[in-house]
């Protein structure tokens, strides 16, 4: 009986620690209260389109900078300082302390993860394939382009499409690396590629803009099977690790938003749908082990 008591006291003292731990962390963190007292928060983002770009006068616009003006608005927040970035160097950019935030249209990934900390998921996109007009070797799915030997496909450097195709076993010889999804195109129409693997959304987004060219949406497409496609493709905001009640917040307010009318309509601009909503799925779920 006696062990078995002071067992139970030292679990209790345990419990007890970590909470005064937990509460020492957290009453550091003036990341939110910061931000309110100076009435401006720094985001960073990079351009790519739709998930960031610039109107003609300079104003930038995307599917994740309005979605983040919501929720800076939802925060009380009164100004927004956007930081331009190269893609690669968001996340060093936000170690830096460059920015606050990142808004991106940045897909959640555990290499990521390791390095700052992702809010829920905003987005879910879905692959698709750009192909010539009338589609002239017949290409339907991501399994069909792996098991032709004779075809190439382009996809975007670090793209989320280049990953999903090499773990389906796309050997290195028949991925063609472009920088973007215009000279993923021009790839498509000039014969050095069969088709450009992108996600549906950037497909869309091309559509609505009249810049799909000589190409077209391969269809009917048959998506990857769930146990390889399952995890990609997850979009996010991305925080410094240590600023817990900006991102609980942050997270607080998106759920009010994400799904809603105003955000449906919003994002539909973009060539975002209702299909493209990250549904139940949290960002621990995608980023745990399968």
């Amino acid at each position: 009986m006696k062990r078995a008591f002071i067992k139970v006291i030292a679990f209790f003292m345990i419990v007890a620690a970590l909470s005064t731990a937990a509460i020492l962390y957290f009453s550091r963190d003036t990341s939110l209260s910061r931000l309110k007292q100076e009435g401006a928060i720094r985001i960073g983002y990079a351009i790519e389109a739709p998930y960031a770009f610039l109107k003609p006068g300079g104003e930038v616009t995307g599917e994740s900078p309005e979605v983040a003006k919501r929720i800076v608005a939802l925060l009380s927040i009164h100004h927004i300082e956007w930081r331009q970035s190269k893609f690669d160097s968001l996340i060093s950019g936000l170690d830096a302390g460059r920015f606050d935030v990142i808004a991106a249209g940045m897909f959640i990934t555990p290499e990521r993860a390791q390095r700052i900390s992702f809010s829920e998921p905003t987005f879910h996109v879905r692959p698709g394939l750009l192909v010539a007009k009338n589609n002239p070797r017949h290409l339907h799915s991501y399994q069909q382009v792996v098991t032709l030997s004779d075809i190439k496909i382009a996809v975007i450097s670090g793209a989320v499409e280049e990953a999903l195709l090499r773990q389906m076993g796309m050997p290195e010889r028949r991925l063609v690396l472009v920088p973007d999804a215009l000279s993923g195109r021009v790839a498509v129409e000039s014969g050095v590629a069969d088709g450009l693997a992108l996600s549906l959304p950037t497909i869309q987004w091309m559509a609505i803009r009249e810049q799909l060219g000589k190409t077209e949406l391969a269809h009917p497409f048959e998506p990857p099977e769930p146990a390889s496609n399952e995890r990609l493709g997850f979009g996010a905001f991305a925080f410094r690790k240590e600023e817990r009640r900006l991102q609980s917040a942050w997270n607080a307010a998106l759920k009010t938003f994400i799904g809603s009318p105003e955000h449906r309509a919003l994002i539909s601009q973009f060539g975002f749908t209702g299909a493209e909503l990250p549904g139940s799925v949290t960002t621990k779920e995608v980023l745990s082990p399968r």
